[in-house]
């Protein structure tokens, strides 16, 4: 231990008390305690030896404290510029390495082993050695807050104006999750999903760009709207086909009276599909005078496949856009009518009717007919690309039938890829 005279008494406010005390002399307990009625010990005190400068080892040793020790002061920025005085002030070897072990940053058990060295030199040392370990922590510690510095007062008045804005919302009930939340959710959803492999990736790099973007630019909320998208499509979500053709023209006879050679043909193109399983088969084309049933035998083949059944209707649609979407790029971008009808539907295998797909024209914003083909070719649509998507989408399984008034008006090639049963 040390033998130390109090100096000064201070009391302070909240009824604790300050000693200043200063430090005499090293001793060693003896084997002799007494802890009643008072702690008392027999002693032995430190014949205090120290480092002698005329030793040129010993005197390169004082200079080696000397310089780490006011290298530890310049790294250490709170430590006010007095103490370099106090430094350069102490003369007394003794007293210079006692005065730096006292504030040394080191853990207690490790400074009660330097106050119990006797041998100054071997203290000297270890000292040193404590302050070069000091030293170069606060070297790293000043490289990481030198880097981290630049945009933290930005960052921190971002951070103040979104707790305000926060606040606000919470105020006015419309709070919402952190964007980790967010963020967290739409990864969660994703892994649910039986989307390609291609796909999924492109997802992980849309998720991670939207992670960057600050809340309130104005990309942020585009680039959320995309990936939610993405995932509200039903990739690879099918319903089950229930290919019973007796049931088929009973629901066929049903809501249609009389058409029976149009029954027959529909009922042999299902034949063909249950036998071939899959839907590389030309697309029916129920031509004919409107209000002859064309749109309604499409809802009942949906109804005896136990598929969903949706309709778009193609009368005056003259922007290509329309049937490919709108890059994302564009303000207000969406996604064309083909895939929005996939999303309404909840499944990838939907019995889409294309209502009066001779109405379709053209002017200078593009042919929606030539859209048209790639969607109705059993040998192209299964790579369909939405411009929104900027993804392939598999609609070989989409069973497309179309309606028409007239032949005359629909694109040559378009009326190759279907077959025409006139009602």
């Amino acid at each position: 231990g040390t033998l130390a005279r109090i100096l000064k008494l201070i009391d302070q406010p909240d009824g604790q008390v300050t000693i200043i005390i200063q430090g005499q002399v090293r001793f060693r307990i003896g084997p002799e305690v007494s802890f009643a009625p008072q702690l008392v010990a027999r002693v032995k005190y430190f014949e205090e030896q120290t480092l002698d400068a005329e030793n040129d080892a010993e005197l390169v040793l004082l200079q080696s404290l000397r310089e780490a020790a006011t290298k530890v002061l310049e790294l250490t920025p709170e430590i006010p510029p007095e103490a370099r005085a106090m430094l350069d002030g102490i003369q007394s070897p003794a007293f210079l390495v006692h005065f730096l072990s006292s504030n040394v940053q080191l853990e207690l058990p490790a400074k009660q082993a330097l106050l119990e060295l006797a041998d100054p030199e071997a203290q000297a040392r270890q000292l040193l050695e404590a302050l070069l370990r000091q030293a170069e922590l606060l070297e790293i510690k000043n490289d990481i807050r030198s880097k981290t510095h630049t945009g933290i007062d930005a960052q921190q008045r971002e951070y103040f104006l979104r707790q305000q804005l926060k606040t606000l919302q919470d105020e006015l009930g419309q709070g919402e999750g952190s964007p980790e939340q967010d963020l967290a959710g739409l990864r969660t959803r994703a892994q649910e999903k039986k989307w390609p492999e291609a796909v999924g990736k492109h997802f992980e790099k849309e998720l991670s760009k939207l992670s960057r973007i600050n809340q309130m630019s104005p990309d942020y909320p585009v680039t959320l709207n995309y990936v939610e998208y993405l995932l509200d499509l039903p990739w690879g979500e099918t319903t089950k086909d229930k290919f019973n053709l007796k049931n088929t023209k009973k629901i066929l006879d049903a809501d249609h009276f009389g058409l029976e050679k149009v029954k027959e043909r529909i009922l042999e193109y299902l034949a063909v599909l249950k036998l071939k399983q899959d839907l590389k088969a030309p697309i029916l084309c129920l031509y004919g005078p409107p209000g002859v049933g064309k749109t309604s035998l499409g809802r009942s083949v949906a109804t005896a496949l136990g598929r969903k059944y949706v309709r778009l209707s193609l009368g005056g649609v003259r922007d290509e856009a329309e049937i490919r979407g709108h890059r994302k790029t564009y303000v207000g971008a969406m996604p064309g009518r083909i895939i929005a009808q996939i999303k309404k539907a909840g499944v990838s295998n939907p019995v889409i009717i294309l209502d009066e797909i001779d109405k379709v024209s053209s002017d200078f914003r593009g042919d929606p007919s030539s859209a048209l083909l790639e969607v109705l070719d059993p040998e192209q649509n299964s790579t369909f690309t939405d411009n929104y998507l900027e993804v392939e989408y598999d609609l070989s399984k989409v069973l497309f039938i179309a309606t028409a008034n007239s032949l005359e008006t629909i694109q040559p090639a378009l009326r190759d890829r279907m077959e025409i049963i006139d009602l």
